[in-house]
C-alpha cells in the first residue's frame, strides 16, 4: 500500500503507512524519490512478520571517507513494549536499507515467537 508522502521539510521526509509511519531524514545530502521509495516499500514488508509495528525513524546518512562502505542506514523501529534498534554501513544506500531490514526481520520473528510462548 502507497500512499503520498505527507511532508517534505528540511531533509526529513514522512512517509505514511497504515497502521505504521516510516520518518525517514538523509543528513548530508538529498534523498531522492526512488531512494525513498526503495525504503518505503522494504519497510512495508517489515509488517508482514510483526503487524503491531508503530512506527520506524529512519536516518540516512552519508560519512565524509574515503572508503567506499561511506553509506549509513540507521532504522529505530518502535513496537509495543520494545525498541529494535539497526545500524548498517555498506557501498549503497539500498544494500545498507535491505540489510537492516533483514536483520530486523529476524528479530521481529524472535518477538513475535517469544509472545505467542508467553500467552
Amino acid at each position: 500500500m502507497h500512499l503520498p508522502i505527507l511532508g517534505a521539510k528540511n531533509n526529513s521526509l514522512t512517509l505514511k503507512l497504515l497502521p505504521m509511519q516510516v520518518n525517514a531524514q538523509s543528513v548530508n545530502f538529498n534523498a531522492d524519490r526512488k531512494l525513498i521509495n526503495f525504503l518505503q516499500d522494504r519497510m512495508d514488508k517489515l509488517e508482514t512478520f510483526y503487524d503491531k509495528i508503530i512506527n520506524a525513524d529512519v536516518y540516512l546518512k552519508v560519512q565524509n571517507i574515503s572508503e567506499k562502505e561511506n553509506k549509513i542506514v540507521e532504522i529505530k523501529l518502535n513496537v509495543p513494549g520494545d525498541v529494535f534498534m539497526m545500524k548498517k554501513q555498506c557501498k549503497s544506500f539500498e544494500e545498507a536499507v535491505d540489510s537492516a531490514c533483514s536483520s530486523l526481520e529476524r528479530k521481529l520473528i524472535k518477538r513475535k515467537e517469544k509472545m505467542r510462548v508467553q500467552a
